[in-house]
């Protein structure tokens, strides 16, 4: 692997460098000031007039990777995912900024999955607008009654009744759905319950105005209600939809969810670090600027070991995050899984400590809202549990080197104690 970035590389990093300096970050105040005001579920208009100023000037779809589902019709900007890492990375910095880009998440997933999996009329009538950031979406996969941390539990219901599919159930931890854009959500229910374990569920389009679709609360995170974004709980009841919004075919779920997962968990990933980044300068801006005991806070040990720690922690973490989007990129998302697993839980659990450390040396000021700590910090912690816990991917990571071969295991596959 080729530490050094590309010129092409180079030269994207430094175009998205500059919009954020030129225009997002300028910005900050104004989004305070209008996401403070009036109701909390609306569109933000600096963003609209950001997102104009992106496209534009072609930072637009940077996510989505060239693949054999690309056509002249829908096709992203081309970056790989080792080329788009950084550029993720810097959006990280600002917890709104990749929508700027129209590179924010679920539509990030929700666009992959219409690439790989949607028929042309529904790419036309869904995916197109989505690219055109002129509509949001959302993915309804989590439930509150069963643990969805195993996707066979889903007890939401998808029947079919002519030339139609009613779906009853209830989801949550819809991310997205408080948007007044949010015009479609991908539902994953069971359409067959007496079918191969894995091959019970499928997924679903459901415009978000169908009778029988109801949002019953939004969600708070740590007493964050993540507006204007935000997350749901949302009922079913008897919603018609007609057969030809089926993704790929009944049973076709699970195959699509971790056709999405892949992309969508190193793009978290990558974030992460930026939040990371953000955190250790603001950790350093702080303890430079205060005295205590006699001297400034970054002459006390603890605090230039904790500054230490968090460097070291980011630098592993950048590294495996780069070494997970050059395997995708070069092997393919299978081959790269266990590379995939290992990052969703190194990233925000180190980008956590790093928060937290940050925290420490802002005193009272780390856990009020005059800093992005606390909220980074809370959003954070949600991804310890969105796309899979922490315990399925350490699942996964060692059942992956357990099934490794090793020519120093004997013959009848157990290792001598001397060995």
């Amino acid at each position: 692997m080729d530490f050094n970035m590309s010129d092409r590389q180079r030269e994207w990093l430094n175009r998205v460098e500059q919009f954020m300096h030129k225009h997002v970050r300028p910005a900050v105040p104004v989004y305070k000031q209008q996401d403070a005001e009036g109701e909390r579920w609306k569109v933000i208009p600096v963003v609209e007039e950001l997102k104009k100023k992106a496209h534009a000037e072609g930072l637009w779809n940077m996510f989505m990777p060239p693949s054999a589902h690309e056509d002249d019709e829908f096709r992203g900007a081309g970056l790989t995912n080792l080329e788009y890492a950084p550029l993720a990375e810097e959006m990280g910095h600002i917890s709104w900024a990749s929508e700027v880009f129209n590179c924010s998440a679920p539509d990030t997933g929700n666009m992959e999955v219409f690439i790989r999996y949607a028929n042309k009329d529904q790419k036309r009538k869904w995916l197109r607008p989505l690219m055109d950031g002129e509509i949001r979406s959302a993915f309804l996969m989590t439930e509150p009654a069963v643990a969805s941390s195993d996707a066979t539990n889903i007890e939401t219901r998808i029947e079919k009744d002519g030339n139609h599919y009613v779906i009853n159930g209830r989801k949550w931890w819809s991310s997205g759905v408080g948007d007044p854009r949010c015009k479609v959500a991908i539902v994953m229910g069971k359409t067959n319950p007496e079918s191969a374990r894995h091959s019970q569920q499928s997924q679903i389009l459901v415009p978000m105005d169908a009778p029988g679709v109801k949002i019953e609360r939004m969600l708070t995170v740590y007493g964050y209600d993540h507006a204007p974004h935000g997350h749901g709980e949302i009922t079913f009841e008897n919603v018609r939809v007609p057969v030809s919004n089926m993704l790929l075919g009944e049973g076709r779920g699970f195959e699509i969810a971790q056709g999405r997962l892949g992309p969508g968990r190193i793009h978290h990933c990558m974030r992460c670090i930026g939040v990371a980044e953000r955190a250790l300068e603001t950790m350093c801006q702080r303890v430079k600027s205060r005295v205590a005991f006699g001297k400034p806070l970054a002459e006390q040990g603890t605090l230039r070991a904790d500054i230490a720690q968090s460097r070291m922690e980011i630098e592993q973490a950048r590294l495996l995050t780069l070494k997970a989007a050059y395997m995708m990129d070069t092997v393919g998302n299978k081959e790269a899984r266990a590379e995939i697993a290992m990052i969703k839980v190194v990233a925000p659990n180190i980008t956590l400590r790093v928060l937290d450390r940050a925290i420490q040396a802002h005193g009272g000021a780390g856990v009020s809202q005059d800093t992005f700590l606390a909220g980074a910090w809370a959003n954070v912690r949600t991804l310890r549990l969105a796309d899979g816990p922490d315990e399925v991917h350490i699942e996964s990571v060692a059942k992956h080197e357990l099934q490794k071969g090793s020519p120093r295991l004997v013959k009848a596959g157990v290792a001598h104690a001397s060995d």
